[in-house]
């Protein structure tokens, strides 16, 4: 889960795929608890932009994500179009499919087994223990709406529609994910047209885990502040710099859980640039959300 949740807006929801005036490109970089060998490392790369021909946009994801010291690594593309259509002159829906491709391996080599360890030397022996496959590929499908006015938004999407086999050895379904998210961008009175403030809520739920996250942004002209609070989890700090055509941000999770005093929390930096694209008239009506 990243914590810059609309600085990757693809990863989010698909839905988002297309919903800036021009072509958009956006980085992501997450380190989870360096303390523990910097065991949790993960990156994303997207591209998305709106097609007037199809009346959507189309997007792609690439992620790579490297646990354990880089002994379990996934790497996956994911394709997107959303379809966006106007209620009223208000109010638009947005919604998104999601095709994906994964591979995930594992380095057997770096695996400890309980028949290798000697008593007195520690891990000497050769285990006897056989995994013939270290490396699973399978299909992925996800899905996504938004729904959103000048002021306020909200989504739903469910991620591993088909509940994929990822084991390695036996049979080990990945349970859907669910995800909701509504927030809004209001503006801080009639005399601060270049600040805002935006309170958002985002909810998940993955098999038996569930996480829910409270956050609020406030952005005067080109500084955007967040702070986030990932109940039991940790809090969540972050600054940002938005332009026209780019932003950058930096965010850090101190950890709150029992895992504290060992995790030595989470750093987090995102980058999106918007291209050149020829003027024209909007066909659609562009969602309003923050950008971290």
């Amino acid at each position: 889960m990243f914590s810059q949740f609309y600085a990757n807006k693809l990863y989010l929801n698909p839905a988002f795929a297309g919903t800036a005036n021009c072509p958009r490109v956006s980085l992501n970089y997450r380190n989870q608890w360096p303390g523990i060998d910097n065991s949790f490392v993960t990156y994303t790369a997207s591209y998305d932009q709106q097609v007037d021909a199809i009346n959507g946009g189309l997007g792609v994801l690439i992620m790579r994500d490297q646990a354990g010291e880089g002994v379990l690594s996934s790497t996956s593309a994911h394709f997107q179009y959303s379809y966006q259509f106007s209620v009223n002159r208000k109010f638009s829906i947005r919604s998104g499919f999601q095709a994906s491709f994964v591979q995930k391996s594992i380095d057997v080599s770096n695996l400890r087994f309980g028949d290798m360890i000697d008593s007195r030397r520690g891990f000497v022996y050769q285990s006897q223990e056989q995994i013939n496959n270290d490396r699973v590929l399978y299909p992925d499908f996800s899905a996504g709406i938004l729904g959103f006015s000048e002021k306020l938004y909200f989504g739903f999407a469910v991620h591993h529609l088909t509940a994929p086999d990822e084991g390695f050895i036996d049979l080990s379904v990945l349970p859907r994910r669910f995800t909701g998210h509504f927030g809004a961008k209001l503006p801080f009175g009639l005399k601060n047209e270049d600040m805002s403030w935006s309170p958002n809520v985002i909810y998940q739920q993955q098999g038996e885990f569930t996480e829910l996250n409270l956050g609020v942004y406030v952005s005067k002209g080109p500084i955007v502040l967040g702070l986030w609070h990932r109940l039991a989890d940790s809090f969540i700090a972050l600054v940002g710099i938005e332009k026209d055509d780019f932003k950058i941000g930096y965010s850090y999770d101190l950890t709150t859980s029992v895992l504290s005093d060992r995790t030595a929390g989470s750093h987090e930096i995102s980058f999106s640039y918007i291209l050149p694209c020829r003027p024209k008239k909007v066909k659609f009506e562009t969602i309003s959300c923050p950008s971290f």
